[in-house]
């Protein structure tokens, strides 16, 4: 029998100051599926602390239960309080990543939030104005951090975290009109470049499930209210089982180590 870890990974919670008791009862049955819960950023609604404040609340018992990896989206950062919210999350025990990397069993972990321009030969381009041009420049930077980490990962098996979506399949089932601000080519061009397991992002509310990139990554959309049109309302997150070496790393659930940046 293969030894695997077991990864539960949705996106988009957008926890409000009203969803104490919402997220509770789903994080507890994660706990009975997985090894580590991912999140795939919005994890609050308007990007306030005390959103974010209830969010560790409803994630207390699943933390002292398993890592929590996480890392933030667009509306993490809506009210400007995005690294108030990463310090609250992380005194809280969740590892967020933001261009570094973590490892679970032998399996490294790192993601960055991304950011939007488009796809292919239909993405946006630094040309013109300077606010197209600061668009732009920004995309690539979140791509550029996503490349850095994975060259810094020596884990055979490579787990990576976005909200923005590398690719358009994953997209499929939104308006194109709204594509170029859904996730960019330049985070594929960054994965395409190293042995990636497989991706999980979130943002795309009305996309599709799944997705290769170009090199065939497997690419997971898991965005909440996808996950729950797709599963149950019991179970609304996406489970993906990766190989691993061993399984000495499990005494006390699991043994973990930090890579810093």
């Amino acid at each position: 029998m293969k030894k695997v870890l077991r990864l539960a990974a949705v996106g988009d919670l957008h926890c409000k100051l009203s969803s104490t008791g919402s997220f509770a009862p789903l994080f507890k049955r994660v706990h009975e599926h997985a090894d580590a819960l991912l999140l795939c950023g919005d994890l609050t609604d308007y990007g306030l602390v005390e959103e974010a404040r209830v969010l560790t609340n409803e994630l207390k018992e699943v933390v002292d239960q398993m890592p929590v990896i996480a890392v933030l989206g667009n509306h993490d950062y809506q009210s400007g309080k995005q690294l108030e919210i990463q310090d609250l999350l992380s005194d809280h025990g969740i590892i967020l990543l933001d261009g570094n990397c973590y490892e679970i069993c032998g399996v490294g972990f790192t993601g960055t939030k991304g950011f939007g321009g488009g796809f292919k030969k239909r993405g946006l381009q630094a040309w013109g104005e300077d606010a197209i041009k600061a668009f732009v420049e920004e995309s690539r930077l979140e791509a550029m951090k996503l490349e850095s980490s994975l060259a810094r990962l020596d884990s055979t098996g490579r787990v990576v975290l976005l909200h923005y979506s590398p690719i358009r399949d994953t997209l499929i089932g939104e308006s194109p009109e709204i594509f170029p601000f859904l996730g960019s080519s330049f985070l594929e061009e960054a994965l395409n470049r190293h042995p990636v397991s497989v991706v999980f992002h979130g943002h795309s509310h009305g996309g599709s499930p799944e997705g290769y990139t170009s090199r065939q990554i497997p690419v997971y959309n898991v965005s909440l209210s996808l996950m729950r049109r797709l599963f149950s309302e019991e179970a609304p997150y996406r489970l993906f089982q990766i190989e691993i070496e061993s399984t000495e790393c499990f005494p006390d659930r699991i043994q973990e180590e930090v890579k810093d940046v």
